[in-house]
């Protein structure tokens, strides 16, 4: 079972994508800042990254530049609800960008694509 983990500082967000993934055969673990996420990648690797890019704190961009940093290996999906970033040459370390919206259909084909789950 493939492992993902959720960084959103917004509970409703992660609440939502847990369950859709879940519903997909996903394992899923809840980051609510970019802090936790560094440590939750520290302590059980997941086999990808839902990041948020606005989070009090540490930002998604700078968390993507620490899990860059400890491991390139670990596919990162960018999920913001601006779509303005996706031109910011900071986020293109991610390997996908994606909208946020209530309908989670392009979030989870660009998480199959990324673990070479499509059927």
């Amino acid at each position: 079972m493939k492992h993902i983990l959720v960084v959103d500082d917004e509970k409703h967000i992660c609440e939502l994508y847990r369950s859709e993934l879940e519903d997909e055969g996903y394992a899923v673990t809840i980051a609510h800042s970019g802090i936790e996420a560094l440590e939750k990648v520290e302590s059980d690797p997941p086999d990808l990254v839902v990041l948020d890019i606005q989070m009090p704190g540490m930002d998604g961009i700078e968390t993507l530049e620490k899990l860059l940093g400890r491991d390139k290996g670990i596919p990162v999906i960018l999920n913001t609800a601006y779509s303005h970033y996706k031109d910011d040459f900071t986020t293109w370390g991610a390997d996908a960008y994606v909208v946020k919206s209530s309908d989670t259909t392009v979030l989870k084909q660009e998480i199959k694509r990324l673990l070479g789950d499509e059927s």
